[in-house]
């Protein structure tokens, strides 16, 4: 059954790139009484294992979510900012943002010329104060802010603002309590800074050094008016994918993946994504190479204040996730 309660505290935890303290704390705390080992990397990278003699097996889902930098701040109360991660500037206008410390803001823009296109120089974040000593107290440059979205969910799927990746850190978060018995010794990894360039998943490949690896990471869908053609739809069970920009994977693993999830009757359907990238990407390339593929969950919306997936579609995921880990 969704657990709704787990998934909205994920998603409304704060954790942009480079600032997942207190989403890595969450998680901790949810996962501290069903590993064998819990470590923490340099980079901040969070890791479960479950001790084996078998095979090392790795799965990885990003902690970070998209959200914004603040790179001036006005003695108005204006704050010019950059992004972090992938944003489309026309797709902000007005859109809430909150800061770590609660403190929110909207997005506006600057009055444009006639047809010229908004680009984020041409935005900033208005704090709602005049009060000169509260702005300079309050906000610095460096600060980090995300979208302000309330979470909510219908019978059969959920809108929130960090489904990316928090609803791999849910699968993963699921599987590592149901985990079955297995001779395998299997690392949860809950990496950080995916949004800016695959980071976190580098050095935790590189550390533990798999035989194989599976990222979980939300992928688009092409079962919406907004013009990408594919076949991955929601309500059509895990995605396993075939390509991306990062990855092309390995044959073996996406048969593996094909086999478990036709011989446990789990309902998949095969991804092929003509951008983006995921944590498999490093990961497969680390040392002398590691075969990986990612089990995928069908989102729309990417990168937007109001991602949708389908609740049917995170449990397709989390089975497959406790298949390969036998």
């Amino acid at each position: 059954m969704f657990n709704s309660e787990l998934m909205k505290k994920l998603s409304d935890c704060f954790g942009p790139s480079g600032r997942e303290k207190a989403i890595r704390e969450m998680i901790l705390e949810e996962i501290k009484d069903y590993a064998d080992e819990i470590s923490t990397d340099a980079l901040g990278n969070l890791t479960a294992r479950k001790k084996g003699t078998g095979k090392k097996i790795l799965f990885s889902a990003h902690m970070d979510q998209i959200g914004t930098i603040i790179t001036h701040v006005d003695k108005k109360g204006f704050l010019r900012f950059a992004n972090v991660g992938g944003l489309n500037a026309e797709e902000l206008l007005g859109l809430r943002m909150v800061f770590d410390n609660g403190l929110e803001g909207v997005i506006c823009k600057e009055e444009l010329k006639e047809n010229e296109k908004v680009t984020m120089g041409k935005l900033f974040i208005d704090v709602a104060s005049t009060d000169k000593e509260f702005i300079s107290k309050n906000f610095r440059v460096g600060d980090m802010c995300v979208f302000k979205t309330e979470y909510y969910e219908t019978e059969d799927c959920v809108i929130c603002r960090a489904a990316d990746d928090r609803i791999g850190c849910y699968i993963l978060i699921e599987a590592l309590k149901n985990h079955p018995e297995t001779n395998n010794d299997v690392y949860y990894v809950f990496s950080v800074q995916e949004e800016v360039g695959l980071r976190g998943a580098k050095t935790a490949g590189y550390a533990v050094n798999p035989d194989l690896a599976i990222a979980l990471d939300v992928t688009a869908t092409g079962d919406t008016p907004d013009g990408i053609k594919m076949d991955v739809k929601l309500g059509g069970g895990a995605a396993i994918k075939l390509m991306d920009k990062s990855i092309i994977t390995h044959t073996d693993v996406k048969d593996l993946l094909t086999n478990l999830a036709e011989e446990n009757n789990i309902k998949y359907q095969y991804e092929i994504l003509e951008f983006g990238g995921t944590d498999a990407g490093p990961i497969h390339t680390s040392r002398e190479g590691v075969p990986s593929g990612v089990i995928s969950i069908p989102t729309r919306n990417i990168h937007t204040s109001g991602e949708i997936f389908s609740k049917s579609d995170v449990e397709e995921c989390i089975k497959l996730v406790n298949a390969a880990t036998k």
